[in-house]
C-alpha cells in the first residue's frame, strides 16, 4: 500500500508515516472522536418554575410532553450536582432524605429524542402574578414555543431577545416563559 500511495505521491509517504504525522494523524483521529462524542451526548435543559403542580399540569396535559423514562440524573449522578448528597440522615430525621431528594429531582420530560426537559422549583411569580417559567436557554424556549404552536394555544410574544411569551393554559391562567440571560 505505501509503494503504491508513494508512486502517486512522492514525498509524502515518508512525512505521512513518521513518528509526527503517525502523531497528527492520532490528534486529528481524537479530535473527531471527542466532537462525534460531545454532539451526541444527551443534553438536560433546566427550567425553574413558580408551582410544580401546574407546570406538571402544563407539560403534560397540554404541550403533551412523554415523561422521561430514565431521568438523565441517573446517568450523571444529578444528585450530588444539586448538593443532596451532603445532606446527613441525622439533620433530615429518619427517611427524610429520600422526601427531599424526590423533591430536588423535579419533573423530568423526554423532549427531543436526545434531549430531556427537567422541571425543577424555585421561581417567583411573573408578570400580574402569572405562573413563570424561566430557563436560561435560548434553544429550549424555541422548542417549547414550537410545541405551544403546534397545539394551537393561545400565546403573545413579548419579546425575541431575550425570548419572552405568555401561554394561556386550559383553567386560563398565564404562564409566562422567559429566558434569563446569564
Amino acid at each position: 500500500m505505501v509503494n503504491i500511495l508513494g508512486a502517486f505521491l512522492p514525498g509524502i509517504t515518508d512525512g505521512l508515516f513518521s513518528t509526527q504525522g503517525i502523531m497528527v494523524m492520532l490528534l486529528v483521529a481524537y479530535g473527531g472522536a471527542m466532537w462525534m462524542f460531545l454532539t451526541s451526548a444527551p443534553k438536560v435543559h433546566t427550567i425553574m418554575v413558580s408551582d410544580l403542580a401546574v407546570a406538571q399540569e402544563f407539560y403534560e396535559r397540554l404541550l403533551n410532553l412523554p415523561v422521561a423514562d430514565v431521568p438523565l440524573h441517573y446517568y450523571y449522578n444529578y444528585d450530588q450536582s444539586l448538593g443532596s448528597a451532603m445532606l446527613d440522615p441525622i439533620y433530615t430525621g429518619s427517611g427524610g432524605n429520600a422526601t427531599v431528594l424526590q423533591e430536588n429531582r423535579g419533573l423530568w420530560y423526554q423532549l427531543r429524542k436526545n434531549t430531556q426537559l427537567h422541571v425543577i422549583g424555585g421561581a417567583t411569580l411573573g408578570y400580574k402574578n402569572s405562573q413563570r417559567h424561566v430557563c436560561f436557554d435560548h434553544e429550549c424556549l424555541d422548542d417549547l414555543l414550537l410545541r405551544v404552536q403546534s397545539r394551537r394555544l393561545k400565546y403573545k410574544i413579548r419579546s425575541d431577545n431575550p425570548l419572552n411569551f405568555l401561554v394561556k393554559d386550559l383553567d386560563n391562567r398565564v404562564i409566562e416563559m422567559v429566558e434569563a440571560k446569564s
